[in-house]
């Protein structure tokens, strides 16, 4: 019966040096990319800094760069020129939205394998910038009027990469989120995972996207995004 007691003692002592070896990290960085209801193919970028509070509890700080589609956006290719353009599109409209929340663990890994889940939530402000979307029509540059483009066959294509940033406008708003992450890394100072939620966002006024539908002033998406880091 000693002998068990003993052996049993020597196990929980393992178990407990290795959770601590596995714990043993107060900052963690990670970045990634996102995938959202509201975007094309990529929706943005994100990174994250999370400092541990207790000892299942991180405080985050996040920053997002998005460019948030309109659910009507259709390209088509030129009839002249072949090259795609968005047909309606009058402006862009990317969100950098700055982030500050709460990340709890609620199920933890085993060392060095399985996956450890976490509730996350965030909110903060947004910056919204509204660029001008230019097209090609008659061999000119111009930023998408429905009242003037009306001969879907003038227009030759889009306009060039990052043209008309210069023009933008900016739309203070605000930003929050919930979702959980899946945490699949392998190795102790190494991160990869996935993170899987709802996002909502909110302007002071409609942003005009696509002029000839109707339009919002606050977006809610499902997301999805994969990310890479680091911790210490």
């Amino acid at each position: 019966m000693k002998k068990v007691i003993f052996i049993g003692l020597i196990f929980s002592s393992l178990l407990a040096i290795g959770q601590t070896e596995e714990d043993d990290y107060d900052t963690e960085i990670t970045w990634g990319v996102n995938k959202n209801t509201n975007s094309g193919l990529v929706g943005g970028v994100i990174f994250k800094l999370a400092r541990r509070k207790k000892e299942n509890t991180f405080v985050t700080y996040g920053v997002e760069l998005m460019n948030v589609k309109h659910p009507k956006e259709w390209h088509y290719p030129s009839a002249t020129t072949g090259t795609r353009f968005v047909w309606g599109k009058a402006n862009y409209l990317y969100a950098i939205r700055g982030q500050y929340g709460r990340e709890r663990v609620l199920f933890k890994k085993a060392p060095q394998q399985g996956v450890q889940i976490s509730a996350v939530a965030a909110a903060g402000p947004t910056i919204g910038v509204v660029a001008p979307y230019y097209i090609l029509y008659n061999g000119n540059y111009v930023q998408f009027d429905p009242e003037r483009h009306q001969s879907f066959n003038s227009i030759q294509g889009s306009g060039k990469l990052f043209q008309g940033l210069g023009e933008s406008s900016i739309v203070p708003g605000a930003n929050a989120k919930a979702g959980l992450a899946f945490e699949f890394g392998a190795f102790k100072n190494n991160v990869a995972g996935v993170e899987v939620g709802a996002s909502l966002e909110a302007y002071p006024k409609k942003i005009i996207i696509v002029p000839t539908q109707e339009n919002r002033a606050v977006f809610t998406a499902l997301y999805f995004s994969i990310y890479w880091g680091t911790r210490r």
